[in-house]
This record gives C-alpha cells, sequence and structure tokens, in this order.
C-alpha cells in the first residue's frame, strides 16, 4: 500500500500519486515492488533504502547516500495479550519528501492521521523524522507498563494456584523484554549517530534542524534511555520471580513426594502383618481362630499408628 499526504493549514490530506507535491509525506505499508519502484521515482531515493525495512530482521541504522538519509528504526509492536515484538520501521529524507516504509500498520505510523495533523507537518521533514522517533519511544515505554502489570496479574494467579499456563505467559512476556532491550539498545545508537551528524553539521545539505528540533532529538534519547533502564528493571524482577516460583514448585513437589512415601511406610505395616499371619502360622499366646482377625486388626493398627507417630515427629507430613 502507497499513500501520499501533505499538510496543510493544519489538515492531512491525501494527494493522488500522479500529482506529488513537494513537502509531501510517502507512507508505504509492505508495498509491492510496483509501488517502491514509483516511490523511487517520485523521491529520488535509491530503491535498497525503500527496501531495507522489509526484512524482519533488520537492525537499526542509520546511513547517508547522495542527498538521502536513511534511518532505520525498530518499533515496538504487540501481537497478542502477553505477545509482544518489535517491527524496522525505515524513514527516508529527501530534499523534498518523508518516506515510511514498513511491513503492516503499526500504532506508530497511525498516530500521525488527520485527527492529530496539528501536531505535526509533513513539510517540516526533521521534526517529523523526530516526532516519529519519540512516539516509538513513547510506545515502548506504554508497552512496558502493560508488560509490568501484566507480569503482576500472572503473580497473583500463580500464588493460588501453581499451573504451566501461567509459567508459558511468563516466558513469553519475558521474550518481549528480550526483543525491547535488543531494539532500544540499537535504536539507542542510532539516536546517538543523528546528534552527532547533527552537531558536526554533516546533514546541513539536506535537512534544517532547529533549535526545537533539538530539543525533541534530546527527549527522545531520554526516553530511550528510560525505556532501557525500565526493561532492565523489569526483565531482572521477572527473572527473579520465575526463578522463585520455580524454587516454590520444586519445594512443593518434595513435599507430595515427603507425604507419599510416608504414607507408603505406614500403609506397608498392615500389609506386612495381614501377609505374615496369612501364611499358616499360628496365632500366639493360644488365641482361637475366631479372635484371629480381630488381632491381627488390631496389630496392624497399632503398628501403622506408631508409624505414623515417628513419621510426624520427623516432620514428613
Amino acid at each position: 500500500m502507497l499513500q501520499l499526504f501533505k499538510s496543510s493549514y493544519e489538515a492531512l490530506r491525501e494527494l493522488p500519486l500522479s500529482v506529488p507535491e513537494k513537502g509531501a509525506w510517502l507512507n508505504l505499508i509492505n508495498p509491492k515492488i510496483e509501488e517502491l519502484n514509483a516511490a523511487a521515482v517520485i523521491t529520488g531515493a535509491p530503491l535498497d533504502f525503500l527496501r531495507a525495512a522489509l526484512d524482519e530482521e533488520e537492525r537499526s541504522r542509520t546511513e547517508i547516500e547522495e542527498n538521502c538519509l536513511l534511518v532505520i528504526t525498530n518499533i515496538p509492536v504487540m501481537r497478542g495479550v502477553d505477545s509482544y515484538d518489535t517491527l524496522p520501521l525505515s524513514i527516508i529524507l529527501t530534499p523534498d519528501y518523508i518516506v515510511t516504509v514498513c511491513l503492516e500498520n503499526n500504532r506508530v505510523l497511525s498516530d500521525f492521521c488527520p485527527t492529530n495533523a496539528k501536531y505535526f507537518s509533513t513539510f517540516k521533514r526533521t521534526r517529523f523524522l523526530f516526532q516519529l522517533l519519540y512516539k516509538s519511544a513513547t510506545y515502548y515505554l506504554t508497552y512496558l507498563k502493560q508488560i509490568n502489570k501484566r507480569t503482576d496479574e500472572i503473580e497473583r494467579q500463580l500464588r493460588k494456584s501453581m499451573q504451566n499456563r501461567e509459567l508459558f505467559q511468563l516466558m513469553e512476556l519475558q521474550k518481549g523484554y528480550t526483543f525491547f532491550s535488543a531494539s532500544l539498545r540499537s535504536n539507542g545508537i542510532v539516536l546517538e549517530k543523528l546528534l552527532r551528524l547533527r552537531l558536526n553539521n554533516q546533514l546541513q545539505h539536506l535537512i534544517k534542524v532547529y533549535e526545537e528540533d533539538e530539543d525533541l532529538l534530546e527527549d527522545v534519547i531520554i526516553e530511550n534511555k528510560q525505556a532501557i533502564e525500565m526493561v532492565e528493571m523489569y526483565n531482572h524482577i521477572l527473572n527473579g520471580m520465575m526463578d522463585t516460583f520455580a524454587s516454590v514448585i520444586s519445594n512443593n513437589l518434595n513435599m507430595v513426594m515427603k507425604f507419599l512415601a510416608s504414607m507408603t511406610i505406614i500403609l506397608s505395616i498392615p500389609t506386612m502383618v495381614a501377609s505374615f499371619f496369612g501364611m499358616n502360622v499360628p496365632l500366639p499366646f493360644g488365641l482361637e481362630q475366631s479372635f484371629g482377625f480381630g488381632y491381627i486388626l488390631v496389630l496392624s493398627v497399632t503398628g501403622a499408628s506408631v508409624a505414623a507417630f515417628a513419621l510426624w515427629r520427623k516432620d514428613m507430613f
């Protein structure tokens, strides 16, 4: 899908592809090769830049070629209740256009819609770039808070009943932390490089950076660092919690095994007594046959009671 937008008087209007205008924003979502070629013709961006984000494993990076700046950042996505992942988003700046390419629709790009048109301008390409990066960083923080809240809910469930389902949910959340941690660190490298390029005036020929744009870039860097710290803290807490519950489950299993072993010992005494006197062994003290069953029953119960008391004193159950 290829769409062309342009800001106009705090509004965002969609333009026909046949009549592109300078200062427009080209948004490509899982584009076909024809759409990539059309975007390359309109903007003059290299086809390799446009294809970069179509690889799900693409890492965050920046690249400058001729009059184009490529910024690839990994944005957070939510796949399900307990499933979180990251997705590469490429942002390409040319002298007249800004281009975004992504494999699927996402909340970061969806926020830049006609409803919020007064908060951004497509012809202010530098600020628009930093706003996209800032929005991505804020969604990282939002999702991290959601994961932490979900972790607390699963913890409360685990305290009541130890089931594999809750442990699998925690493992899924831990995978999200791993994806977020790797992506945030690579995003941080990209942001630091953008800051260095700005300080060295290496992008002056391509984009203009005003004072408020520099402040916005610094805010993005701060938000990204905060997200990294939150990932490390929450991941450490989750690892500790999973280790604790693993120990609790192991301890519960040991208690069950101790109880079963104790019951086996107790029940083996009546079995042994009944087996002994069931082999044509004469009863002691000259007891008659009519009293034999009662004698064996009393002896079995007494022996089992003594064994149970001894095991109870040993804290076996």
